[in-house]
């Protein structure tokens, strides 16, 4: 079995800036694709930001220019670091990953706990 742990997060005034991090553990596992969702207060979960094994990334376009999605793969590790931040920022980010078990043929998707992310004065 595999278990994401989210690190980071809490309350930031506006225009500043925060790191999450995302590490999973367990044994016998290779992760494909790392990603980070968020969901707002009373809105539906939504895709922010991906990381590919090969180390390419795509970003929604609420957060390009301002997010940053890295990977450390000796460590299990995907972090994003969040500059310029806005209230509309605002909500659980939650970490995915694609990971495929050893012994199996097909990945599959884990999530982290959640964490919070506050944008205030």
């Amino acid at each position: 079995q595999v278990q994401l742990v989210e690190s980071g997060g809490g309350l930031v005034q506006p225009g500043g800036s925060l790191r999450l991090s995302c590490q999973a553990s367990g044994n016998g596992f290779s992760i494909h694709d790392m990603a980070w969702y968020r969901q707002a207060p009373g809105k539906e979960r939504e895709w922010v930001a991906l990381i590919t094994t090969d180390g390419n990334t795509n970003y929604a376009a609420s957060v390009k220019g301002r997010f940053t999605i890295s990977r450390d793969n000796a460590k299990n590790t995907v972090g994003r670091q969040m500059n310029s931040l806005k209230p509309d920022d605002t909500a659980v980010y939650y970490c995915k990953m694609n990971v495929r078990l050893a012994g199996t043929v097909w990945a599959t998707s884990y999530w982290g706990q959640g964490t919070q992310v506050t944008v205030s004065l």
